[in-house]
């Protein structure tokens, strides 16, 4: 949907600052829906779940904000350290079936649940970017055939283009379990496009769930089913993976294998310790800074300290002015003069640092490759 940049509230918390990509502003019926999603999405509160702080539709370029979450993806753990233990799974799915219910009890579907969604720190895991993909139905991609979501990770009626219910979500989440547990798709290998294609044909290729621990097919077998509502709700899934498990979903302690459970923690503790990223002459953020850290990722969640940015802090291309940097407790004030803080009513222009790698939340599921 867009770029992903680090930036800072007037009380100089850490926010996450999404700038939709232009076509997507071009489109009136994009932005109308994009303010009313972002305004439910506002509305979210439970565990687990980082819901949208700020947002704005009116300027040349809509965006969203929230605070900044400094934990790791699900998909980096996996790649990094491998798969994770059954318990860990189950305490996992648990929480985020707890994210879902807070999530669908304001009315929000999110449409794209997938490792890189879910976030692992040391008091679990966190939701970010749900009721973003509901925003972007009504966009042209969609109008002209796109589905909505990352195809793998999508349910049977997504993939069909079928109206949606809560449990689309319980479905993917049962995919992100299986994916967590061994690293293996239930539905086999092959492109993204493949998988979808099972996935919107499990009476012919039904899920593979051979390979996977016992004490996680109970909750694959009722989460992965062809039929919406056979699937468990959230709160059932939570009380199914808080027996399973054996603990408390809100005990956290050593939930995680130590490798793991280290380099949250190193993320947590280096955030506070990222340098500015300066701008180019043009107004762009340059290749410097946090991109090139690895530390931590978005998300979005409740700051209370204020809007990040302002839509008078972008021009028609992106960022256009350089950071502020006076007044900012702990911060280098040398720049105040240049950069004097705006007057009262107006948004702080933010200090931006790229996040190129998460730059898109939503994927489609067309003949290109995702």
């Amino acid at each position: 949907m867009g770029s992903v940049f680090l930036s800072r509230t007037r009380g100089n918390q850490p926010v996450a600052l999404k700038l939709i990509r232009r076509e997507l502003a071009d489109e009136e019926e994009y932005r109308l829906r994009f303010q009313q999603e972002a305004r439910a999405a506002r509305q979210v509160r439970g565990y687990h779940v980082v819901p949208v702080v700020d947002h704005d539709t009116t300027g040349a370029r809509p965006w969203l904000a929230g605070t900044y979450i400094p934990g790791l993806p699900l998909n980096t753990a996996l790649d990094d350290f491998g798969p994770l233990p059954a318990p860990a799974v189950l305490h996992l799915v648990g929480c985020v079936a707890e994210a879902l219910r807070a999530v669908h009890a304001a009315g929000i579907i999110h449409r794209d649940l997938k490792p890189s969604n879910i976030l692992l720190g040391s008091e679990g895991p966190w939701v970010i970017d749900f009721g973003i993909a509901r925003a972007a139905d009504s966009t042209q991609l969609t109008r002209s055939g796109g589905v909505v979501g990352t195809p793998q990770y999508m349910s049977p009626e997504q993939v069909a283009g079928l109206p949606l219910t809560p449990a689309a979500d319980l479905f993917s989440l049962g995919l992100v379990a299986a994916v967590a547990a061994t690293g293996h798709h239930p539905f086999g290998e092959g492109q993204a496009t493949t998988l979808a294609h099972r996935i919107g044909n499990t009476v012919s290729h039904p899920p593979d769930l051979s390979r996977y621990p016992r004490e996680l097919r109970p909750l694959l077998d009722r989460c992965l089913d062809g039929d919406p509502e056979q699937r468990p709700g959230p709160e059932e899934l939570a009380a199914m993976c808080e027996e399973a498990c054996g603990r408390r979903l809100r005990d956290f302690d050593g939930w995680l294998p130590a490798p793991i459970a280290a380099e949250t923690t190193r993320r947590e503790q280096a955030v506070g310790a990222l340098p500015d990223a300066p701008l180019t002459p043009e107004g762009e953020p340059s290749q410097t800074g946090s991109a090139q850290t690895g530390y931590g990722h978005t998300g979005y969640g409740h700051s209370g300290h204020g809007a990040a940015a302002g839509p008078d802090a972008f021009g028609p291309d992106g960022p256009t002015q350089p950071p502020y940097t006076g007044g900012f407790p702990g911060q280098n004030s040398g720049n105040a003069a240049a950069h004097p803080r705006p007057a009262p009513g107006r948004a702080t222009p933010p200090t931006l640092r790229p996040h190129r790698r998460h730059a898109a939340a939503v994927s489609h599921c067309s003949p290109r490759p995702p």
